[in-house]
C-alpha cells in the first residue's frame, strides 16, 4: 500500500491543531452540507468495536438522512480481530503518532498496535477519497476516531485518535458523534 501521508502535515500539536480545525458550528454545517460522509461503523450499528459491540446511535442515523454514507472502521479494516484487546495510545495523541513520537499499545499486554492503526487509518482516507466523502462523522474517545478527547495511557484526555489526525491533513472535516 502506498502511504498517503506525503504531503501531510502531521507536525503541529494537539492544542495548535484545534486551533486550525473549523469551529464546532462550521463542522456541523459542513456535516448538514455534505452530500457523502464517512462514518464509524459502529455508529451505524455493526458490531466492530473491540469489545464485539455496536454504538448504534439514533443522532447518527437521523443525520445522514439522505446522505450517501460510507462506513469504516479503521481497526478491522487493518486486520485486527472483533473482539479485540483494547489499545491506548501512549505518548501522545493521533498527531504524534504519525510523528513517531507516540504509539498505540494494547492496554494490559502492552503489544504495539501502531502499525494496524496507521493502516486501518490510510484506507479510511482512501475510502474518503474514493468517494468523494469530504466530511467524517466518528465515534469519539476511539483512539482511531477520536476527535476532541482520547485514552491516553488509561486515562482521557484532549486529543484525537491516529485516524481523525490523518483525515485532518487531508483536508477532511472531522465531526464527533458527541456534537449532534
Amino acid at each position: 500500500m502506498e502511504p498517503v501521508t506525503e504531503h501531510a502535515d502531521l507536525s503541529r500539536s494537539g492544542s495548535a491543531q484545534a486551533c486550525a480545525d473549523p469551529s464546532k458550528g462550521d463542522r456541523r454545517a459542513a456535516l448538514r452540507e455534505a452530500s457523502t460522509v464517512l462514518v464509524s461503523a459502529c455508529l451505524l450499528g455493526e458490531a466492530c468495536r473491540y469489545d464485539g459491540r455496536s454504538q448504534r446511535s439514533e443522532r447518527v442515523l437521523a443525520a445522514l438522512e439522505g446522505k450517501a454514507v460510507v462506513p469504516v472502521c479503521p481497526e478491522v479494516g487493518s486486520g485486527l480481530p472483533i473482539p479485540r484487546p483494547p489499545v491506548d495510545l501512549c505518548g501522545g495523541s493521533g498527531v504524534d503518532v504519525w510523528a513517531g513520537q507516540a504509539r498505540a499499545l494494547e492496554r494490559e499486554a502492552r503489544v504495539d498496535r501502531t502499525e494496524d492503526f496507521k493502516r486501518g487509518a490510510q484506507l479510511a482516507l482512501e475510502a474518503a477519497r474514493n468517494f468523494g466523502a469530504s466530511v467524517a462523522l466518528l465515534k469519539e474517545k476511539s483512539p482511531s476516531c477520536g476527535s476532541q478527547r482520547v485514552y491516553e495511557s488509561g486515562v482521557l484526555r484532549p486529543g484525537e485518535g491516529i485516524t481523525t489526525a490523518l483525515l485532518r491533513a487531508h483536508d477532511v472535516t472531522v465531526v464527533s458523534d458527541e456534537e449532534l
